[in-house]
This record gives structure tokens, sequence and C-alpha cells, in this order.
């Protein structure tokens, strides 16, 4: 692995800017973790800033439009239709077309994620975000960029003690 990272002059010198910053923020409601997400989006500078959200059904994919409408969201939001209650491949299929148009665009994907402090929440709500996420870092000149949301039940992690892992003590990291 580290032969394969190593820069060599040659490679530096194709390594090039961007020429274009096309930011994606996922959409699954109008709520704190997606604010967040289009504010740092925002931060961020892109050329192009939108957000996307699945329709895996009509009658919620009609009620978040109509919240995101009525809110003061000045972004525009994209509506991907899935015919088979699928959310990873359609907007697998979106991020590529963005990026097919321009080899030297960059597309950023922002994904609110929840920080939970028990496993079974985990497993409730971020499944759907890590399996996109898995797919997303296989595709070249796709950026992904989890944006955290602490749920309160995260708090009660900060209170426990960290616990060591194998060869921390030879890497020196407990005293």
């Amino acid at each position: 692995v580290a032969r394969e990272l190593e820069a060599r002059s040659a490679e530096t010198e194709d390594i090039v800017l961007p020429s274009r910053n096309h930011a994606i923020v996922l959409v699954s409601n109008v709520h704190l973790p997606t604010l967040r997400a289009l504010a740092y989006a925002r931060a961020t500078r892109p050329d192009v800033l939108e957000a996307i959200t699945v329709s895996v059904d009509d009658g919620e994919t009609r009620q978040l439009v109509h919240k995101w409408e009525g809110s003061d969201i000045s972004v525009p939001l994209k509506v991907i239709a899935s015919p088979y209650r699928e959310i990873t491949r359609p907007v697998l299929e979106y991020v590529k077309r963005v990026g097919k148009d321009s080899p030297r665009t960059v597309v950023t994907v922002f994904i609110p994620e929840y920080v939970v402090g028990h496993w079974w929440e985990q497993v409730l709500h971020n499944q759907s975000a890590l399996r996109l996420k898995g797919r997303l870092l296989f595709e070249p000149n796709v950026m992904v960029t989890s944006v955290p949301w602490q749920l309160t039940s995260s708090e009660r992690l900060k209170k426990l003690e960290p616990q060591s892992a194998p060869g921390d003590a030879r890497k020196g990291f407990l005293d």
C-alpha cells in the first residue's frame, strides 16, 4: 500500500485541480441534520449546489416537497424516482451523470448522518447512508462528506472511559 501511495514527481504533475465543484446534499426530511448539511455545503462555496431526494413513497415525497417549498431554503430540491424503493442505485446513477459531463468536475456528496449512542440506533438510522457512502467511494472524481448530527443518546458515549485497542501500548498511545 505504501508503495502505491508514494508520490512520484511525474504523477504529482498529473494531479490537476478540479475546474468545478458540483455539490449535492442528500435529503430525507427537512430537519436539523439536513439544514446543517446544507449550511456546510454552502460554506464550501461550490459552483453548483443542489439537494436531492429519492422518492420511494409518493405521499411522503409530496409532503417533503411541500415542506421544502414552504421553507426559505434557496437550494433547489430535485426528486429522483425509485420504482423499486431503492435509494443507493438512483443516487449513484445521478452522481455519475453529473460527473460525466466534465471530467474535471468534482462531485461532492454531503450525507447527513446521525451520531447515536446505541448499536441498534445505528442499525435503524444510518444503514442507507452507509451503504451509499460505500458505493460512492469507488466513483472517480466523487468526494463524500459526512455531516454528523449528534442525537441525545450519543451523550452517554462521552461519559464512557476510552478503551485501549490492540497495539496501543506498542504505538505509544498509552501512558
